[in-house]
């Protein structure tokens, strides 16, 4: 007999989300698709279905079911009911932070800095 499990229930279980109101919001918010079609949280999951997730920093992934569990359980058993068939992860060149400001150090106790100190900040930063 085969188990009627809705679509958020089992990316939780074959631990793509880490919980299911992450996993219904990706799908509400349209990052979860069936065969490049909009679906609903509530949807039930069949063997053979796939679906492309898109995830942030562009990465996507596609599975294939190919068994259905309603509960989290281990990775392996996870594993074991679906397929990856996913493009291999390309490596994204990292910007510098915007929040990281590397060799800048105030004296401590020295206070906010002056209107001619932020303009060297400023200055160091665009170099």
């Amino acid at each position: 007999m085969e188990k009627n499990v809705r679509l958020d229930s089992y990316l939780w279980a074959i631990r793509m989300y880490k919980s299911r109101s992450l996993a219904s919001a990706a799908i509400k918010g349209n990052k979860v698709k069936l065969n490049d079609e909009i679906i609903k949280a509530a949807h039930v999951v069949k063997i053979g279905e796939r679906y492309t997730m898109s995830f942030p920093q562009g990465v996507k992934k596609i599975i294939e079911v190919t068994g259905i569990i309603d509960k989290r359980q281990s990775y392996e058993i996870a594993k074991e009911n679906y397929i990856d068939h996913s493009p291999p992860i390309e490596k994204l060149e990292r910007m510098p932070s915007v929040f990281f400001m590397p060799n800048m150090q105030r004296d401590r106790g020295a206070g906010r800095p002056t209107k001619k100190d932020r303009r060297d900040m400023d200055d160091f930063r665009k170099d």
